[in-house]
């Protein structure tokens, strides 16, 4: 064996990176929607990269939960039921208030800086309408909060189900007056963490989650229900 059969390319790992992160950000922006099918040739040309590298990408993006592999059909956007939303935001919701006590009796002056600065720019990037620029800084104040908390266990599992929140994060944040909401709750969850209470922040962080969780489940839950209340068997079943 030789030392050349041991060099890793490392321009390939860069591009399945990007590859990844790009199919993630179009799915998150919404240029693709739940359900979409993801054609394997019109990726390939569409991001200039060779099938073997797309499927390795598409692979991560199903692990992470973002992508769905369907049978005799191929890829598809994930599609996410009220059932779903309940178990996501269940798991999120322990795994967050944790986050939230921990950070408190743990995060350096430093880190309670860095999720203050984040917090700040959130509230810059909060607009009437929703961007992808809030849901950036969004994303920054989570990593703060995590690394702060100082349990890389816990990192590990939200970092599993960042995928699947994601994908539910831009429906929920859609909803008239969830976004100024949503920032009244961060900004309660800065504000005990700044007290140095450690169970206060623990509840503010799955409040927080709580009210997502219902708004989510809410919204899937009458997007199933809408076809069928459509159908004329619907309308011959509904009472007068």
């Amino acid at each position: 064996m030789t030392v050349e059969s041991l060099r890793v390319v490392r321009s390939l790992v860069s591009l399945k990176k990007q590859v990844v992160e790009s199919l993630r950000t179009a799915i998150f922006d919404r240029r693709f929607s739940p359900g979409d099918r993801l054609v394997e040739r019109e990726l390939c040309e569409m991001l200039d990269v060779s099938r073997t590298l797309l499927r390795e990408a598409l692979s991560q993006l199903e692990a992470e939960g973002v992508v769905q592999i369907i049978p005799h059909r191929g890829p598809i956007v994930a599609v996410y039921t009220a059932e779903d939303a309940k178990s996501i935001y269940e798991v999120r919701a322990a795994l967050e208030e944790m986050a939230g006590r921990c950070f408190v009796e743990r995060a350096t002056e430093q880190e309670c800086k860095a999720l203050e600065t984040a917090f700040a720019e959130m509230k810059r990037s909060c607009t009437s309408k929703l961007g992808a620029d809030h849901l950036t800084v969004k994303t920054k104040f989570y990593a703060a909060l995590t690394t702060g908390a100082h349990n890389p266990v816990l990192v590990e599992m939200l970092r599993l189900i960042h995928g699947r929140v994601s994908m539910l994060r831009a429906t929920t944040l859609a909803q008239p007056g969830r976004l100024a909401a949503s920032l009244a709750e961060l900004g309660n969850i800065v504000k005990t963490i700044k007290a140095r209470d450690a169970e206060a922040a623990a509840r503010a962080c799955r409040l927080h989650v709580e009210n997502a969780g219902v708004i989510a489940i809410n919204i899937l839950a009458e997007d199933t229900a809408a076809p069928e209340a459509k159908s004329p068997q619907a309308k011959r079943r509904r009472p007068a």
